[in-house]
């Protein structure tokens, strides 16, 4: 069973934000190529109108300059044309497709416009039909004198192309806009799927700390009982003599309170002490030297293996911590006697603890909890030495894992990061 330290990532607020950022951002660079593809047409419209004008103009007047007498004009009918028509110097139609209207005075405004710059004008006009229509004015060469040719053009295939350009750009924006309504459905339903798990984990805390609330319960009221039953022992008989074995057991699970709650403000607790150099050779001497005389008492055997000068860079008291409740827990294993191992060994920028034991080990079917709060095989045991050993190893950034053979013993592995990768951006 391991466990692994994970760095906090970006958090889901970011996430949200980074995420909008760019759909906005995706959002205004399509709007805006709608909107230039769009001006870009009408452009190319105007464009391709202007060259039709041209080179209709120049069929006309290649046509006229081949039959003078401008007969051959009253055949010519390109479907772009509504119509066309040549004013003389002095303002009057010398030809119109509508034979009605040749002799009679022409529009004079951009009729001397054009003879006075000899340049083409151009401009929108709405015919009597409420058709909008391209109109074309410019020189027209005959032997002998300048006319100036009038030629209207139905807009049909320029209106296609502005047509395609707004159809585009009004399915880009639904687009848009159901894109963005979709995503504002499922960011609602996102927010609601996030508060169902954020209300799941609250109550599943409130569960955890109920059953933690039962657990604490049960493992205050059997020290609580003996006091108890000690103290009105005592109270009935002050003056007998075995009263002093009571006050003793009246000790005792005073102390055993102690320990629990010290093991419970621990595991709850951050302890703010600054970190230091922490040399491991000597922090496992001195740990061994605190269960030295239980470890005699058991006939377990401590046997320290530090190879060579290994450092950490964290907490001593901590670190001291970690190692004596894993002590503890193999004397608790090795109840008729044993040999216990304690190796340190540093590579690859990190230190490898190994605590390794003799004893009975460990059932399978308990592994899967050993780091659960308050589970624990042992009589007056609390239950918090191997959760609090793990809350201590992940503040540190490293990893802790626990192998067992049933009736051949127990090895805990704890790997923790050494001083360059310390230096290199690790935090304790």
């Amino acid at each position: 069973m391991a466990v692994q330290f994970r760095r906090p990532g970006i958090g889901g607020s970011m996430l949200k934000r980074l995420f909008l950022a760019t759909g906005i951002g995706i959002s205004l660079f399509l709007v805006w190529f709608a909107v230039s593809n769009y001006r870009a047409s009408r452009r190319i419209a105007e464009e391709n109108l202007r060259g039709l004008a041209h080179s209709l103009a120049a069929a006309v007047e290649n046509l006229a300059a081949r039959d003078p007498s401008l007969r051959s004009l009253s055949a010519f009918h390109p479907p772009d044309i509504a119509f066309f028509a040549l004013i003389d110097g002095r303002g009057f139609y010398r030809f119109h497709t509508n034979a009605d209207l040749v002799g009679t005075a022409g529009e004079g405004g951009k009729f001397a416009e054009v003879l006075r710059d000899q340049a083409s004008v151009e401009s929108w006009v709405t015919l009597g039909t409420g058709e909008r229509a391209y109109e074309f004015y410019a020189p027209f060469y005959l032997p002998g004198e300048t006319p100036v040719l009038r030629l209207t053009l139905h807009t049909f295939r320029a209106d296609a192309v502005v047509r395609r350009a707004e159809f585009n750009m009004a399915v880009l924006f639904a687009l848009l806009v159901a894109g963005w309504v979709l995503l504002a459905i499922l960011y609602r339903f996102s927010v609601r799927e996030e508060r169902h798990q954020l209300e799941m984990e609250r109550r599943k805390r409130l569960a955890q700390l109920g059953e933690m609330g039962a657990m604490l319960a049960h493992e205050i009221r059997n020290p609580l009982a003996g006091i108890k039953g000690f103290a009105q022992v005592i109270e009935k008989r002050p003056g007998e003599a075995r009263n002093a074995g009571f006050a003793a057991g009246i000790v005792r699970e005073v102390l055993r309170l102690e320990n629990l709650v010290n093991d419970l403000l621990a595991y709850a607790g951050n302890d703010p002490s600054p970190p230091s150099t922490i040399d491991l050779r000597e922090t496992i001497a001195w740990a061994a030297s605190l269960v030295r005389h239980e470890a005699e008492e058991q006939r377990v055997s401590i046997v320290p293996e530090c190879q060579g000068e290994v450092r950490l860079f964290g907490n001593r008291d901590k670190l001291g911590q970690v190692l004596l409740n894993l002590m503890k827990n193999a004397f608790h294993a090795m109840p008729r006697g044993g040999t216990l191992h304690i190796t340190a060994e540093e590579s690859r920028k990190q230190v490898t603890i190994t605590v390794s034991d003799t004893g009975q080990g460990i059932a399978p079917g308990d592994m899967g909890r050993i780091f659960e709060p308050f589970f624990t095989t042992k009589a007056r045991g609390t239950g918090l030495g191997l959760p609090l050993c793990r809350k201590i190893i992940e503040e540190w950034g490293g990893t802790i894992r626990v192998e067992s053979t049933p009736a051949r013993g127990t090895t805990v592995s704890v790997v923790l990061p050494g001083i360059m990768q310390h230096k290199e951006g690790s935090h304790p």
